[in-house]
């Protein structure tokens, strides 16, 4: 003998599973180890009902953003956040397309030039090899920290091409701003660099010195 689910439980049912896979229109988002939720999207979803975040997208803090570069297929998400500005952490120019989308929609765009370590070695490479130390500009880190943390700036995305390294390393200066732990700061940059993690980011960020930073985070 077959059972039949009434149509109404049907119903409730299907709204319970579609509520687990998208959060305000956005799909797979959760900010990293942070209880706020994304805000709800006011522009209208694609035709699944669901926006494209960029790549490496995750919520930082309350108005801070990380990610990769984005694109075209990104923009509608971007809006959803109500950004002011972009901390962009590459020397190339800034994408036409991109700087267009910023223009149209009064986003700022603030540029720190870090050069990318395309021959860098992953941590594994690195025990063989001792890998060299190789330079970050501590003072173009604490730049682009000055910019993220005025409130003025928020909310705020910060990006370099992947999202990993670069973005990395100013993420994590900015966790010794707000007192985490060493092995915290790691974690968080080893769950976005996973293999491609590099012995030198790691030293830097172990190196930071955040003092003179200080007040920056006092009212936050």
């Amino acid at each position: 003998m077959k059972l039949e689910v009434p149509a109404r439980q049907r119903s409730q049912d299907a709204e319970q599973h579609k509520d687990k896979k998208t959060v305000g229109g956005v799909l797979g988002i959760e900010p990293w180890n942070h209880p706020a939720t994304l805000p709800r999207p006011e522009a209208e979803a694609g035709d699944d009902g669901a926006m494209v975040p960029p790549l490496n997208f995750a919520m930082v803090d309350d108005g801070i953003f990380r990610s990769g570069l984005p694109d075209a297929a990104n923009f509608r998400f971007l809006l959803s956040l109500n950004l002011r500005c972009i901390v962009y952490l590459c020397p190339e120019p800034y994408p036409e397309e991109n700087a267009r989308f910023l223009r149209q929609n009064g986003i700022e765009l603030h540029q720190f030039g870090i050069e990318g370590s395309k021959s860098g070695l992953t941590m594994p490479e690195t025990l063989m090899l001792r890998e060299p130390l190789v330079y970050i500009p501590e003072e173009t880190i604490r730049e682009a920290l000055k910019v993220i943390l005025d409130v003025r700036n928020q909310p705020v995305l910060i990006h370099c091409k992947r999202g990993k390294h670069r973005t990395g390393c100013v993420v994590g200066c900015l966790r010794k701003l707000q007192k985490w732990c060493l092995s915290s700061v790691f974690d968080e940059y080893l769950h976005f660099a996973a293999a491609k993690a590099r012995s030198t980011d790691q030293r830097f960020m172990e190196l930071f010195d955040a003092s003179s930073l200080m007040h920056l985070t006092a009212s936050q």
